[in-house]
């Protein structure tokens, strides 16, 4: 696993030039296939529209790329969303570009200028975050310690806290990035004297917001 940037949700931005209308949608996607997927999706949901250009970046590492003209001339709209997604250096993420034709003609600069306009406007008003190799914490204490422990965890660089539960002892989940593992047990130990029970789940991708 890798620590790579993408987008939070799906995220759409509308842009006209020259009475051309370019829908612009960003989503995270987990695989090629998912992408592949939501393509369909966003061609069904403009059946009508003149093309339905599409690009992304479906790995960890930026490896599995695919792009699509859909019948724009050759490189002025799939490579360009393309090389929009890598300059920022975005992972498992997909971006479609639905093109109402206008009835002017933007010639091939012109395309790709608005075809990597709409890409990048999109990005703008989504949310980036970053996903990190990580552990999750399950850490069983007293009510005690809870106020503590939870100031201590609230500090921590990265972490993302998850709701708490309350029985006869309480229930603290959280995740934070595989290589603060030792640290966090640390952590943990001297805030509730050794007392906490802690059990850690494998590691996974969790999402977090770039502060």
């Amino acid at each position: 696993m890798k620590e790579y940037l993408s987008v939070k949700e799906r995220t759409e931005n509308e842009y006209v030039v020259q009475r051309s209308v370019f829908i612009a949608t960003v989503a995270p996607v987990s695989d090629a296939e998912e992408a592949d997927r939501i393509v369909k999706e966003i061609c069904a949901r403009y059946p009508d529209a003149t093309h339905n250009c599409y690009a992304y970046v479906a790995d960890d590492l930026g490896n599995v790329m695919k792009f699509s003209d859909d019948g724009e001339p050759q490189g002025t709209a799939g490579q360009p969303m393309l090389e929009v997604l890598r300059k920022q250096g975005l992972r498992h993420v997909l971006a479609v570009v639905t093109r109402y034709f206008g009835g002017v003609k933007l010639g091939a600069g012109g395309l790709v200028g608005a075809y990597t306009k709409s890409v990048t406007d999109a990005l703008k008003k989504a949310e980036i975050v970053k996903y990190k190799p990580s552990v999750t914490f399950f850490v069983e204490t007293d009510y005690a310690c809870l106020k503590g422990l939870k100031r201590e965890i609230a500090s921590l660089s990265e972490v993302r806290e998850y709701p708490t539960e309350f029985s006869g002892n309480v229930l603290l989940k959280f995740s934070v990035p595989t290589e603060t593992e030792a640290d966090v047990r640390k952590t943990i130990s001297e805030a509730t004297l050794g007392s906490a029970k802690v059990s850690v789940s494998d590691e996974t991708q969790i999402c977090y917001q770039i502060k």
